[in-house]
């Protein structure tokens, strides 16, 4: 049996005055799931987030989170729901064991000893004000805010930009945690396409308010990689190659990065009587690039 979906966006479409943000987006997220959303600044990732919280109304399409509408519903969402933001919005004139007494008030779930687990292992002092805190420190903070009522559904909203090595580290292992316990779904939004790589099952890639794909880590990786060719003859433009997306090389030696299957390229080279040198995996940093920025957009076709 599939798992039912925490998240589902259907047809959702938002504009601010003349400008498209979403358009026709429809998106779910199973439960259970680490999903990551990538996609350029300006995509649409933190719109799309915006309607999960119901911070903002659909003006088109529905928005549904553990089957209820955020707007309508904003305490029977909020309060199975987890966020951190790229810049948490923390009260600074609160300590840090201040805050987290303020944040426990709100859930039922508050886990004392779990905060207390998170608080240790980022190295938080209880009495450090929250104006004093650096970013990666306020970010860890944030985290625990966001975690220590072990919520259903975990928001991260570019949770690591700016921030060093080690504090990405941390928030990732945090994530990783989450996600250990049985069901717990995590929503992870992020342009550092590696991060997303490492803790991610599933991803959607948002481009100019669309979604390009959303499909398993797994699929994905399956149906997107390199093939390096030898053509029969010198050409100073790309053969026409259905598949590829994008294109580097000249004269008799290119490489394609191709989305489909590999035995559809094998057929094609056989027909049009090119070498394959080699198949390769494509990282997820080169299939965003070919999605957004291909090297060779438009390729001439007989």
């Amino acid at each position: 049996m599939d798992a039912p979906f925490v998240i589902e966006l259907s047809n959702l479409t938002r504009k601010y005055g003349s400008k498209l943000a979403l358009d026709n987006v429809s998106l779910q997220v199973p439960q259970g799931a680490v999903f990551g959303l990538v996609g350029e600044n300006g995509a649409g990732k933190t719109t799309i987030i915006k309607h999960v919280l119901g911070m903002l109304r659909a003006q088109s399409g529905t928005v549904r989170v553990f089957g209820r509408d955020p707007v309508a519903d904003p305490v029977g969402v909020l309060s199975s729901l987890g966020y951190l933001s790229e810049e948490p919005d923390l009260p600074g004139w609160m300590t840090v064991r201040e805050l987290l007494a303020y944040s426990k008030s709100f859930y039922s779930t508050w886990d004392d000893a779990y905060a207390s687990e998170l608080q240790d292992d980022f190295g938080l002092s209880s009495s450090s004000l929250i104006k004093s805190l650096s970013k990666g420190q306020r970010a860890r903070a944030g985290l625990i805010a966001a975690l220590a009522f072990r919520p259903q559904l975990l928001l991260l909203d570019e949770p690591s930009s700016g921030l060093d090595p080690i504090v990405r580290r941390d928030i990732l292992g945090a994530v990783i945690r989450t996600i250990a316990d049985e069901g717990r779904t995590v929503l992870f939004s992020s342009h550092l396409l590696t991060e997303v790589e490492s803790v991610s099952d599933r991803l959607a890639m948002v481009q100019k308010g669309k979604i390009v794909f959303s499909d398993t880590m797994e699929s994905i990786k399956q149906t997107h990689f390199r093939a390096k060719l030898i053509l029969p003859v010198m050409v100073d433009i790309p053969p026409s190659l259905p598949l590829a997306l994008d294109w580097k090389g000249g004269g008799r030696d290119w490489t394609a990065l191709c989305s489909g299957r590999i035995r559809e390229v094998e057929i094609w080279a056989h027909d049009a009587k090119v070498r394959i040198v080699s198949i390769t995996s494509a990282s997820l940093d080169e299939i965003f690039l070919a999605r957004v920025s291909p090297s060779i957009s438009k390729v001439q076709r007989d």
